[in-house]
């Protein structure tokens, strides 16, 4: 009987630390994964200070908030990454403004044609505009982490373009799925061939394209440059990276930690700011040394190409940009 009674007791105790063990892992163990995607090449500094942010992420939680990677477009371009968020295959991205402006449209306002000039133009719009935007991303089920700029797109040819009418001899890369910028390239008289982004390098190997706007990092990144060997030294737009999360992986992590989440998140992007102002060049010069050319455009090449926006704004206002943004864009701009 004693026998008996110590074997319920020791079953009892070995069934509550059981209990108490499993507690402890759901209170205490439990990490929270977030597969983040980017189309930053592995190796290249913007993927290595995703994992300089990841690193933050995990000290500031205590190692509950795990970062994972997927660098290089593994998951598929922008598009596929905002798509996969929605469905939650991953949870996180750093995307630029191909993929914001498939949440958002809006974010269109920051690739208005010639209208940047210098970062203080970009500055007083982004003051202007963003927490409206993020607002909308939100309402969209997107928590935005953090945004600035990355660059200027440049157009980069296989041959010299200095005028509209030498670019509309070209197959030009557009985004594949942003139909309405294809269509003011066609009305315009120019030949947009939609492509994924991840499709650009074999798109050029193949023909298939042989102009695009990018920004000098990026065609050095990717070696493109090698095939379009051409860059114009006119700024047709500013291209913006922004950190974004979906709101319900967001809201699975501890509110005590959101601030130092942020905090950490921004510190890594002033961080890549403030590299950029100098690695454009620098990229530009390594370009030069190895076979690109760089035509300056004169004033009246200005005047002609500022007079072709001019032609295509009203396919533009309205359309791919709402109007009163657009107005808002060419204010603020011009100040």
């Amino acid at each position: 009987m004693v026998i008996i009674q110590k074997r319920r007791i020791l079953l009892r105790m070995k069934r509550f630390l059981i209990l108490f063990l499993l507690a402890s892992t759901l209170v205490f163990g439990r990490k929270i994964i977030v597969k983040m995607a980017t189309l930053a090449p592995e190796g290249t500094e913007w993927h290595g200070l995703l994992i300089e942010m990841g690193q933050k992420w995990e000290e500031v939680t205590n190692g509950q908030v795990i970062l994972r990677i997927y660098p290089g477009g593994v998951v598929g371009d922008e598009r596929d990454m905002v798509r996969k968020m929605r469905i939650g295959q991953i949870h996180a991205a750093g995307i630029s403004t191909e993929g914001l402006t498939e949440i958002i449209p809006d974010f269109n306002a920051f690739y208005v044609p010639l209208a940047y000039q210098d970062t203080d133009d970009v500055f007083r719009v982004m003051n202007d505009m963003m927490p409206e935007f993020e607002k909308k991303l939100e309402q969209k089920g997107f928590k935005l982490l953090s945004i600035g700029d990355i660059g200027w797109a440049y157009w980069f040819t296989t041959t010299e373009v200095r005028i509209p009418e030498h670019l509309k001899d070209k197959k030009i890369f557009s985004w594949a799925g942003d139909f309405k910028w294809a269509e003011i390239y066609k009305k315009a008289g120019y030949r947009p061939v939609p492509l994924a982004s991840t499709d650009i390098l074999s798109g050029l190997q193949t023909g298939l394209i042989d102009a695009m706007t990018t920004m000098p990092l990026y065609a050095l990144a990717q070696q493109s440059f090698g095939i379009t060997n051409h860059m114009l030294d006119l700024k047709w737009g500013i291209l913006l990276a922004g950190i974004i999360i979906d709101k319900s992986t967001w809201n699975r992590i501890p509110e005590k930690y959101h601030d130092s989440l942020l905090t950490s998140t921004q510190s890594i992007r002033e961080k890549q700011l403030q590299t950029n102002r100098t690695a454009e060049q620098q990229a530009i010069d390594v370009m030069k040394q190895n076979g690109l050319t760089i035509h300056v455009p004169t004033e009246e090449e200005v005047r002609i190409w500022k007079t072709e926006i001019e032609r295509m704004e009203p396919h533009i206002r309205g359309y791919v940009i709402p109007a009163d943004i657009y107005d808002r864009v060419i204010e603020l701009t011009q100040e």
